[in-house]
């Protein structure tokens, strides 16, 4: 590390960083979300820098966090290895193996968010599909957390604004991995008929993991995120959890259409520029918030729930 280039991301040396372990074996992560210069913060709005970032007089650390469970049913050879933006590997029971980034800073555009997004561009033979395969049985599990506040809170906050997340992903409301409590209730308030539901279920009409949004302790688990296929969607959904997460927490009452607003470039990139793609997904998303709102199902939607 230098104060020119500011932070660094190196690899460790770990070498059980450097290979796939069983179920839950990985090595921990580590927390990469504090940096040391001024440099990687550079140019950012004082206001964005308020909002986002703490400075303790030494260090700068991001008031936001993510991250990502990259699942693959296989692994190109030769590419199980330590990268700067993976913890480790472990097999997966419903895809096969799975990458799982070190704890992110989740980052307003800028320098630093550079530096996150070029390790994604190193792990390229993790993550895209044309290097280590994907299907269907795969999910992408990105999980968010924000200082101070504790994962049910977050859940609460952001709740409202993520018809955005179920219309983007809404072809897995019906995965029984992530179909659980789709409105991102409370725990202990049921939206469905449980005999409807028979496989997400449990005797207090929860399951216990399998949440669209999980709450675990400090965090919030999106499972409903599909399969990681490219660098640039995971880019994509990077700058889209920041917006959510940003405006959620610091514009409480702000209006859905000025969220939609603020995220439909980063929408339409991720269908490449197709407009009336895009447009589809926006209205979805207005739907779906209805439908989180207060269960009112449009008939748009209604055959993704």
């Amino acid at each position: 590390m230098n104060n020119q280039t500011g932070i660094v991301y190196e690899v460790t040396g770990d070498r059980t960083r450097s290979r796939v372990h069983g179920y839950h074996g990985k090595p921990n992560p580590l927390m990469l979300n504090k940096s040391k210069y001024k440099v990687d913060v550079v140019g950012l709005k004082p206001t964005t820098l308020r909002d986002t970032i703490k400075f303790d007089g030494s260090d700068y650390t991001t008031k936001y966090t993510i991250g990502m469970e990259v699942e693959k049913s296989s692994l190109h050879r030769g590419a199980v290895k330590e990268y700067e933006l993976f913890c480790g590997f472990e097999e997966d029971s419903s895809c096969g193996f799975e990458a799982v980034t070190h704890i992110l800073p989740l980052l307003p555009k800028s320098q630093w968010r550079n530096k996150v997004f070029d390790m994604m561009h190193k792990a390229e033979k993790i993550i895209d599909d044309n290097y280590s395969a994907s299907n269907s049985n795969c999910g992408g599990h990105i999980t968010i957390g924000v200082e101070g506040m504790t994962g049910d809170e977050l859940r609460e906050a952001i709740r409202l604004n993520c018809g955005i997340v179920l219309a983007l992903f809404r072809n897995r409301l019906n995965n029984k991995y992530c179909g659980a409590n789709r409105r991102m209730q409370a725990r202990g308030l049921s939206q469905y008929n449980s005999a409807n539901y028979p496989y997400i279920y449990d005797n207090n009409g929860w399951h216990w993991k399998y949440h669209t949004a999980l709450v675990k302790g400090n965090v919030l688990e999106f499972r409903l995120v599909s399969r990681f296929q490219s660098v640039k969607q995971t880019m994509r959904r990077y700058e889209l959890f920041y917006e959510l997460v940003n405006f959620s927490v610091n514009k409480p009452n702000g209006s859905h259409e000025s969220l939609l607003k603020t995220i439909r470039p980063i929408v339409l990139s991720m269908y490449n520029g197709n407009e009336e793609d895009c447009d589809k997904v926006m209205n979805l998303a207005k739907h779906f918030r209805k439908f989180i709102l207060d269960g009112t199902i449009h008939q748009d939607i209604a055959r993704f729930l």
